[in-house]
């Protein structure tokens, strides 16, 4: 009998190449640093590794503007770096994830100044999108760019070209079979290199509609779109089903070919991730039906508060649209796009989140820096690269606190990441949470999280679905409260400024803080605290 995916219920880690380790002193980070790492990922306890763009790019929006999806960007290496990274992290036993970016190329790739060349009506525009002025003199439409401002430039001839984030990243149009022809090319190229998977960039980006129609609230639909814009989300829930170039139905037709393509490999085993946030949140069980992807991110809990029954409800959901496509939820509480969670939420209430999370089913995505506890770096305006800061005018300040690169040994900046002088700010405030001090440390956020993953791979993994035993709708005294069983381990995390008590009988496995005072049949759990008994 064929043995369960190995991603089905993996620990996956995003490493964002540039923050990660710098090998070579120029105060960026690269893949040799990567591979010089690869060993504190294994013992942190992970099956795999993502890794952010690393491609040939201007750099314009972190590396997400691509202009050679097939080689590595001089600022990272090379491809024999990468393929020694990957051949490393497979004698670990660990899987390696590679961004694809589908939605868009930079200004820079060939394919693009080929078509600032070849002209109106022309084979070469047809790969994007190129449309006249209206007889007006208007844009071609009133869509905002994510990133601010319009999302129509407009280049010599009078041509305007669609571009949903910066003007340095132009949208291709997937109704020329040049663009589905040349990604086939790419994705094989990235798995005979050795990778194993893709996560899929604005996977729910690439088929436009209506392309010449005006959008009724196109600000409010831009401010609805970003994760960190605040809203009612009354009123981002309102406006997402109304996106004409997002979660169209188009894109699932890609999907089912890209399935056939990752199939034809064989016992590689070969998963992709879509980054799609949708809504209504059924529609993300389009993206992983048989025939198309392997996982879909689930973004809930990037923005969701430190309340019981706001998370009940996140959760429980999650577990339930995803089980109606017989596969499993993905969980995510950090990444490269969103503000990191001991910011968002506090810091020993990220841990309790953390440790909450690690026992549910389904795959769960580290952000590297999330298992130190790490806050958002502190950005000097003049120091920002985002281009959304750039291009709102600093009106909204951007990922790069996010981006900030990690601390791994020493008393001051750049603590160890570079010789030289890192790309961003480092906080001088960070010594007590580098890798070398956490080790250290026996109840550090690091070894709490090795600690977790360990356990989870030895108690929870494949175990089946969880039982609701303390929930805002299973009968729960305290508000504060969340449990659930799942196997013989129950996971109770205690939302409260103050200790609970609870009448439960067995061995505590891990608490995120405090310390659990146990007797009589009854266990109290610290305030703001996740723990873990086994029964």
């Amino acid at each position: 009998m064929k043995s369960s995916p190995w991603w089905k219920e993996a620990t996956i880690y995003q490493i964002y190449p540039r923050s990660f380790f710098d090998s070579n002193g120029d105060g960026e980070g690269d893949l040799q640093g990567v591979t010089s790492k690869l060993e504190y990922v294994k013992l942190l306890g992970v099956d795999a590794i993502w890794l952010s763009p690393f491609y040939t790019s201007p750099n314009k929006d972190g590396g997400y503007d691509v202009a050679d999806p097939r080689d590595v960007d001089p600022r990272f290496g090379n491809l024999a770096d990468a393929k020694k990274m990957i051949d490393v992290a497979h004698s670990l036993d660990l899987r390696v994830l590679v961004d694809v970016v589908p939605n868009h190329f930079s200004d820079q790739h060939v394919w693009f100044q080929d078509a600032l060349k070849a002209g109106r009506g022309s084979a070469e525009r047809s790969r994007f999108h190129f449309y006249d002025a209206n007889p007006d003199g208007t844009l071609p439409n009133n869509w905002i760019s994510l990133f601010g401002g319009s999302s129509w430039t407009q280049v010599e001839d009078g041509q305007f070209y669609l571009h949903l984030f910066d003007s340095s990243q132009p949208d291709l149009n997937w109704e020329s079979p040049e663009v589905a022809a040349d990604f086939e090319t790419t994705l094989r190229f990235w798995l005979d290199l050795g990778v194993d998977g893709f996560r899929i960039d604005v996977a729910h980006g690439l088929v436009k509609e209506d392309v010449l129609k005006d959008h009724p609230d196109p600000q409010g639909l831009s401010d609805a779109l970003r994760l960190d814009m605040p809203m009612d989300p009354e009123k981002r829930y309102g406006l997402l089903p109304t996106v004409p170039f997002f979660d169209r139905q188009g894109v699932h037709e890609i999907y089912r070919k890209w399935r056939t393509l990752f199939d034809s490999y064989g016992d590689r085993d070969v998963m992709a991730v879509a980054e799609a946030w949708v809504h209504p949140p059924v529609n993300a069980t389009r993206y992983v039906r048989p025939d198309e992807l392997h996982q879909v991110f689930n973004f809930d809990l990037l923005d969701a508060p430190f309340i019981s029954s706001h998370l009940y409800d996140v959760m429980s959901r999650s577990i339930e649209l995803m089980k109606s496509v017989n596969t499993l939820p993905t969980w995510a509480l950090s990444n490269h796009d969103s503000p990191r969670v001991a910011s968002r939420v506090g810091e020993q209430q990220s841990r309790a989140l953390a440790l909450f999370v690690f026992g549910l089913p389904g795959s769960t995505y580290i952000y590297a820096g999330q298992e130190l506890g790490l806050l958002d770096g502190v950005i000097p305006d003049e120091s920002r690269q985002d281009p959304i800061y750039l291009r709102t005018q600093g009106l909204q300040k951007g990922r790069d606190g996010a981006r900030v690169p990690l601390p791994w040994n020493g008393d001051r900046a750049p603590f160890g990441f570079t010789s030289g002088t890192p790309w961003l700010p480092m906080q001088d405030g960070w010594k007590e949470l580098t890798v070398e001090k956490q080790l250290a440390e026996p109840k550090s956020s690091l070894n709490l999280y090795r600690n977790a993953l360990s356990l989870r791979a030895e108690h929870l993994v494949n175990i089946g679905d969880i039982e609701w035993i303390e929930s805002p709708l299973h009968g729960s005294k305290n508000p504060s409260l969340l449990a659930y069983r799942r196997g013989n381990v129950s996971v109770y995390m205690n939302l409260g400024e103050s200790s609970d008590e609870v009448e439960i009988t067995g061995k505590v496995l891990i608490v995120s803080a405090g310390t659990p005072d146990g007797r009589d049949g009854k266990i109290t759990i610290p305030a703001i605290s996740t723990l873990w008994v086994q029964h």
